[in-house]
């Protein structure tokens, strides 16, 4: 008999209703990448799963769009692949240069505080991008030694362009660092042509996985940064010289380092197999597409995306304005209802916008007029009860 009565909620089954996530994430999973974790467990140093991290690696090149051998996947969620980029590529004395268009600039901006580094924004009002001139104009005359840009903000729906950033870069020798969470496989990205330093990711937007690892990927410039610290790396679990070697990027033999999420590692291989079988390209152009359904699904019904400037449009993650008078949370609430999620706002977007993520999958034209159509209906509803 046991000496304490089990919790009765663990005596219960779990409920996980079904639900069409078309909030800033998670994303639905397809059934080829929801499969894959009903697959038996293999161990971390095993033959066959070294061989699945292997074609993971070959994967996330292919949608960085990389040569870096240095690319491979944090076992967290796309937060680990900030602070690995960061405690890496960050030693005291270094000075930080941060773009912020939303709250993920802040983010970046509070853990180099936390980590006692000098910092500097540059901003841009919500809704709207850093002028590329101002960042390098703020490059040259701050001197960073790393340069923090968000490529696609999901609390403001912003897209960061990013041309001639790295050039900056470059010239005054900063390394560059982009956050492509909200953005990768659904916006354009090259890593190499841009002379991007570090990106990383998450597995729960586009690439329709759980989350759980952050894709990241090093430039060579980068390594020989991380190599000639003063200091060492302060985290050994965020060490990119140990993940490297545990995901077999440095040729040399694998040491252990810390037991990967096994059953999530499938799952992005399976996610990355679909983006290979769809093509990078092809997958970016119908996210564009998809989003001009979005916009003419929008109009048609009276709404208003957020970025008034088409050109600076997340195309995966779109911020629509909450009409005056309408409570966004009633509205979110009565669409839960139905099935389906959308997400309010964050940080200071709070009460102003919906955000409605096409993710992956639910990039799809009837799947998008339907959730507009839900989401009219749903005002009209909470409006009659006022």
């Amino acid at each position: 008999m046991s000496s304490r009565a089990p919790p009765k909620a663990l005596l219960q089954d779990m409920v996980v209703p079904p639900r069409q996530l078309f909030g800033p994430g998670p994303s639905n999973m397809a059934d080829s990448i929801a499969e894959t974790q009903s697959k038996s467990l293999l161990g971390h140093l095993h033959p066959e799963f070294v061989q699945i991290m292997g074609d993971v690696r070959l994967g996330l090149q292919y949608i960085f769009k990389t040569d870096n051998n240095y690319t491979f996947a944090v076992s967290g969620t796309g937060h680990s692949g900030m602070e690995c980029a960061m405690v890496n590529l960050l030693e005291p004395g270094d000075r930080f240069l941060v773009v912020e268009i939303g709250l993920w600039g802040q983010r970046a901006a509070d853990l180099a505080n936390r980590m006692g580094i000098e910092v500097k924004k540059i901003s841009a009002p919500h809704g709207k991008a850093v002028p590329v001139e101002d960042i390098r104009k703020a490059i040259a005359e701050y001197k960073p030694n790393l340069v923090f840009v968000c490529q696609g903000d999901s609390s403001t729906g912003v897209a960061q362009p990013l041309e001639t950033i790295g050039d900056a870069c470059r010239e005054h020798g900063a390394l560059f660092l982009v956050d492509t969470v909200a953005s990768l496989g659904g916006t354009p990205f090259a890593a190499d042509d841009l002379k991007v330093d570090c990106v990383y990711s998450a597995t729960q937007k586009v690439l329709n996985a759980p989350p759980g690892l952050a894709p990241i990927s090093f430039s060579d410039r980068a390594i020989e940064k991380i190599r000639n610290r003063k200091q060492r790396v302060a985290s050994f679990y965020f060490d990119a010289l140990e993940l490297g070697n545990y995901w077999g990027c440095d040729g040399e033999l694998k040491r252990y380092h810390h037991t990967a999420p096994i059953s999530t590692v499938y799952a992005l291989r399976a996610a990355l197999s679909a983006i290979a079988k769809e093509g990078i390209d092809e997958s970016i152009q119908r996210h564009k597409d998809n989003a001009q359904v979005l916009y003419s699904a929008l109009k048609k019904n009276g709404l208003e995306p957020f970025v008034e400037d088409e050109k600076l449009r997340l195309p995966c993650l779109t911020t629509v304005k909450v009409p005056e008078g309408v409570d966004w949370k009633d509205v979110a609430g009565k669409m839960l209802t139905n099935g389906t999620e959308i997400a309010g706002g964050l940080g200071a977007t709070v009460g102003k916008i919906w955000r409605i993520g096409t993710f992956g999958i639910n990039s799809n034209k009837t799947k998008i007029e339907n959730v507009v159509e839900l989401l009219s209906n749903s005002i009209k509803e909470t409006r009659s009860k006022i």
